[in-house]
């Protein structure tokens, strides 16, 4: 069973960069077809999809983000990192990394989420 885990620091100042990494057990993020995923949420408000890494390296990024996004992985530590540049207050929310491939059946598969608040 994978399983995702995400790492990093609660609170982060404004102008900062927000760094998040995802720990990925029971499978490896090298895998065909999945891609990994970061999603956020938030208070009071839906989910947001933020940007994605493939199996393959490729990056994919939310258009409204995209100049202030950037995906990595380290293969060698199955991971994958977040990285948001000039947070504000309205980057607050929970954080989610989630790993999902549709062939040759749907598999999707989350992390619990971390709280990141932007605060002074």
């Amino acid at each position: 069973q994978v399983q995702l885990q995400e790492s990093g620091p609660g609170l982060v100042k404004p102008s900062q960069t927000l760094s998040l990494t995802c720990t990925v057990s029971g499978g490896s993020i090298t895998t065909n077809s999945y891609y990994w995923s970061w999603i956020r949420q938030p208070p009071g408000k839906g989910l947001e999809w933020l940007g994605a890494i493939a199996y393959d390296g490729s990056t994919y990024y939310s258009p409204s983000l995209k100049s202030r996004t950037s995906i990595s992985r380290d293969t060698s530590k199955n991971q994958f990192i977040l990285q948001l540049s000039s947070v504000t207050p309205d980057d607050t929310a929970l954080y989610y990394c989630n790993g999902k491939s549709s062939t040759p059946i749907l598999r999707d598969y989350w992390g619990q989420g971390t709280m990141v608040t932007v605060s002074s």
